[in-house]
């Protein structure tokens, strides 16, 4: 297995370079030059298997340049250690005929980030091994809230490793901005920016694509790495959960083998739709997948119309996870339904960085549409899908996940199509105690972010997860704030690497 760049094509890495370094010295992101295929008989031997068996037989299609064995011992790391909370780790749960919800969110940070940022830590150290230059791994990360916490906690005193991560400070919850500013570990830090979650991730780009900061680093023995999913080594993990929620539903018969599912996802950044494309792509039979955006909705429009403009309104929402305006991810879907046409992917990036918006060509929409159905939803909206699930069926939704659920009931009503749908579960609940809680009808009024927990759970007698309830009293060790410029978060990333600019 072999990576290129989708700005090009001529480009090829190996497993290990390309999750090294994260992203291509172009400002391409890696993607396989061909996918694995799942046949029926393969899917049918998964579904005997547990998640972390599953996890090493997906994976290992991917990372060529690892041996079986060093394949195995990434995945059992991660998925069979106890690290989830639920003996499945990615479990389903079915609320109405036909409608399943993916818990994704029983990793130690209650975030589907989990699912791949409980590996990646593994597959880096066994990719730096591979790469041979000896150089320290510097993660930086951009984060809309989860991905931080997530990261932080995988890389956690991960020995040849140090990670910084940028979130926007007006743009989390209370609970994400608690999780990262009291995290531990001897290699870490964080900052906050004053912009959006855009602005973080247009900063960490430009310094992962600077050759001038590039040099430096290596000049003190260190390299950039990523672990947001323009990393494919973040990226390519959630491709298994997907697979694996269809051996569920073949072992519990609900479905036979061959048979279509849909598969909605709340998303932002395009990644975890795209981890469910590239499954279809590999064989899954999924019939069609549908992006739920919330008020901030570029991915709606683009999907349903070919233009993709950033140039707009941003919304701070109730699903803050999902407040982009510049989802990275969607660069790769282009490329390969452009046929792998670099030239096409670096006219509509450069369209992107220089005038904000770009339009695909009819064709390319077509081949889109074909396989994508896009809807939104409102925090008004959002909040009555948490109300009304949790009367009818005792289930509490948090406020992304309600997001997706909404857009999939629009979807059912709109086309008649019934076919068993996998919707993905991204966050619990708890993380955003303030918008369930008053989406429940509570009163949120004089109440800190852990009075609220307990209001929540008094009003739900659903189960606080115990990594979110030990918050509670935890020191903060990280406070500082920056400005949105490349330059204001270039010197805090040499700062925290004692590095002089």
């Amino acid at each position: 297995m072999k990576y290129c760049s989708t700005r090009d094509g001529a480009v090829r890495a190996t497993a290990a370079e390309a999750i090294a370094r994260g992203i291509s010295p172009d400002g391409g992101l890696y993607v396989p030059t061909a996918l694995p295929r799942l046949t029926p008989a393969r899917i049918e031997e998964l579904a005997s298997m547990p998640y972390a068996a599953r996890a090493a037989a997906v994976l290992g299609e991917f990372l060529g340049d690892f041996t079986a064995d060093e394949v195995r011992e990434c995945t059992d790391a991660a998925y069979a250690t106890g690290r989830f909370r639920h003996q499945d780790v990615a479990p389903l749960t079915e609320l109405s005929e036909g409608e399943h919800i993916l818990e994704l969110w029983h990793g130690p940070t209650c975030a589907f980030k989990d699912m791949a940022l409980q590996i990646l830590p593994h597959l880096m150290r066994v990719s730096a091994a591979k790469t041979g230059d000896g150089k320290e791994i510097v993660i930086l990360v951009a984060t809309s809230g989860d991905t931080g916490k997530a990261a932080l906690e995988g890389f956690r005193d991960a020995k040849g490793t140090r990670i910084l991560v940028f979130y926007p400070e007006d743009g989390v919850s209370p609970m994400q901005k608690l999780q990262m500013a009291t995290q531990e570990g001897e290699n870490v830090a964080v900052c906050a920016i004053r912009g959006n979650f855009d602005d973080a991730q247009t900063g960490v780009k430009q310094i992962f694509t600077d050759a001038a900061i590039g040099e430096t680093l290596a000049a003190n023995g260190m390299q950039f790495s990523s672990a947001n999913s323009i990393n494919w080594g973040r990226l390519a993990p959630q491709i298994v959960y997907y697979v694996s929620a269809y051996c569920d539903l073949l072992k519990a018969g609900t479905i036979r083998m061959g048979d279509p599912v849909n598969v909605a996802v709340p998303t932002g950044n395009f990644g975890n739709i795209l981890a469910a494309y590239y499954a279809r792509e590999m064989g899954l039979p999924i019939n069609k997948l549908i992006c739920a955006s919330n008020r901030n909705r570029v991915l709606t429009d683009f999907l349903t119309t070919g233009v993709y403009d950033r140039n707009r309104a941003f919304y701070t929402t109730t699903s803050p996870s999902m407040d982009i305006l510049i989802s990275s991810n969607l660069e790769r879907l282009l490329y390969h339904l452009s046929g792998n046409d670099d030239a096409v992917i670096r006219t509509l990036m450069t369209q992107l960085n220089e005038q904000g918006r770009y339009t695909v060509p009819d064709d390319l929409l077509a081949r889109v549409r074909d396989l994508f159905w896009a809807g939104c939803c409102d925090d008004e909206a959002a909040a009555a899908t948490i109300r009304e699930k949790f009367d009818a069926h005792h289930y509490l939704l948090d406020t992304h996940t309600a997001v997706a659920v909404k857009v999939y009931g629009d979807y059912r009503r709109e086309t008649g199509d019934t076919t068993p749908t996998v919707i993905a579960s991204t966050a619990n609940p708890y993380k955003f105690s303030a918008s369930v809680l008053e989406a429940l009808n509570g009163d949120t009024a004089g109440l800190d972010e852990f009075q609220k927990v307990e209001a929540l759970h008094a009003l739900t007698a659903h189960e606080v997860p115990a990594p979110l309830a030990d918050l509670k009293g935890k020191a903060v060790r990280f406070k500082d704030v920056c400005d949105r410029d490349k330059a204001a978060m270039r010197a805090v990333v040499f700062g925290m690497l004692n590095v002089a600019e």
